[in-house]
């Protein structure tokens, strides 16, 4: 394990009043496929990475935040579009966790689907989703919207943050995924490029926003595609990459 950046490279949203972040894959101590061009990589899934340096790598991202390590509630994602209500630290099987509840720091992992943040500042209410294509199809951000609805948040009032994911003009598909999202009313996400349809992931997510209720002002997009060099990219790496974390949390005895 080496450690050659001692803070995360970290991004946020203008916007979102609780702590959040969305992370790179700089900062960290993660070696070999898993590290940065500066040294060390911020890799923060332990599924085929050394799992102290993973270890070291999400106390650094809690840190960060004035978070500890222990109180990330966090998904075996399944590319679905279930949504957990969580009080608490935890690993929950699903796509997108909600909650009002201070000291605990919702989680989601990617490297090329798009990571939504959303809170309610007035309510205290957070979510955060995970946004394929499968679920960003599903509408999975407005299933958040409902669930955090459920916990006293109001659409009107909810801030959305769409962080770094894979670019159309990197995303091609295949003819029958892009048959479904024309079939679903999200068409006009789908872009010909030489002969092959992409995909507009982060425009398709901010028209399902609009449709539940979020008011396009509140929605914020990173604008960043994950190919590039400052990211981990599953379809660039061919599949042997690590796994970036988009947090959002309330600070115990505060609320958003």
């Amino acid at each position: 394990m080496r450690a050659d950046t001692e803070q995360p490279m970290l991004l946020t949203a203008p916007h979102l009043t609780a702590p959040h972040a969305f992370s790179t894959r700089d900062g960290g101590v993660s070696v070999g496929p898993y590290s940065a061009a500066k040294g060390g990589g911020l890799n923060l899934d332990d599924r085929k990475d050394d799992g102290t340096a993973v270890g070291e790598n999400r106390r650094r991202l809690a840190a960060a935040l004035d978070f500890g390590a222990a109180q990330f509630a966090r998904l075996n994602q399944v590319h679905g579009t279930e949504v957990i209500p969580v009080s608490g630290p935890g690993v929950w099987t699903g796509d997108a966790l909600v909650s009002a509840t201070p000291g605990v720091l919702l989680a989601i992992g990617t490297a090329d689907c798009y990571p939504l943040l959303l809170e309610d500042p007035e309510a205290g209410v957070l979510g955060a989703a995970h946004a394929g294509w499968k679920g960003t199809l599903g509408r999975i951000a407005a299933k958040t919207v409902e669930a955090m609805s459920s916990l006293g948040a109001r659409p009107e009032r909810i801030r959305a943050a769409i962080g770094p994911g894979i670019c159309g003009e990197r995303y091609g598909v295949g003819p029958e995924v892009a048959a479904k999202f024309v079939a679903a009313g999200l068409g006009d996400f789908v872009q010909q490029r030489e002969g092959q349809p992409h995909l507009d992931l982060a425009g398709a997510n901010r028209a399902v926003l609009l449709e539940a209720g979020v008011p396009g002002e509140f929605i914020w997009l990173s604008g960043r595609c994950s190919t590039e060099t400052e990211f981990y990219s599953y379809r660039r790496d061919a599949g042997t990459t690590g796994r970036m974390w988009a947090v959002i949390g309330l600070r115990a005895g505060a609320s958003a």
